[in-house]
């Protein structure tokens, strides 16, 4: 089982104070602001105080991000998403995130594990948040891809570092066939 490090006193009280509470398992931070250093996207440990099960992979913080996905949301952007995206790419993002994250679990665990895909989602589109960070982490999101494409400019993607994944994590391939620390646009 891979061990994470833990985070750095100053990335813990961002962090915490971006989620508004303390995380409640282990997170590594993926992604940051590279002007400011601020943590924009988390991996979290695939259970929540030890056995409980969290879906959700990967945790978009960015507050300007946040927003912005928020707003392709509030026009109507995960209906559109639902009937646009390839399903088989949609898919196929899902399956890669599910086996991410299992691939984490120690062998042997015989509790309740997290399932589904992104964002704990079992096919389809649940919530651009969850897609963001995914594409951010995983270097390629198809819903994200098509929202890029579909709502020009609407996504403050430059300025954003990304990289120095914690164990087991490391297979990651941001931003196409870069190595840690890779920065965005």
């Amino acid at each position: 089982m891979p061990v994470w490090p833990g985070p750095a006193p100053a990335d813990s009280e961002a962090v915490a104070r971006l989620l508004s509470r303390q995380p409640e398992g282990p997170y590594a931070v993926v992604a940051r602001r590279a002007e400011t250093g601020t943590p924009a996207v988390i991996a979290c440990w695939p259970f929540l105080g030890g056995s409980t099960p969290m879906p959700t992979l990967f945790w978009l913080l960015d507050p300007t991000l946040s927003r912005e996905v928020s707003v392709v949301e509030s026009a109507g952007a995960v209906r559109a998403a639902r009937s646009e995206v390839d399903a088989a790419e949609l898919a196929e993002a899902h399956r890669r995130y599910a086996a991410l994250r299992e691939s984490l679990i120690p062998a042997g665990h015989a509790g309740a594990r997290p399932s589904g895909g992104i964002g704990g989602t079992r096919a389809g589109v649940k919530c651009l948040h969850a897609h963001m960070a995914w594409h951010l982490a995983s270097g390629g999101d198809p819903v994200i891809a098509w929202a890029v494409e579909r709502f020009p400019g609407a996504f403050t993607l430059s300025g954003l570092e990304i990289g120095h994944f914690p164990p087991g994590l490391e297979q990651l391939d941001p931003l196409g066939g870069t190595t840690q620390g890779r920065r965005a646009g």
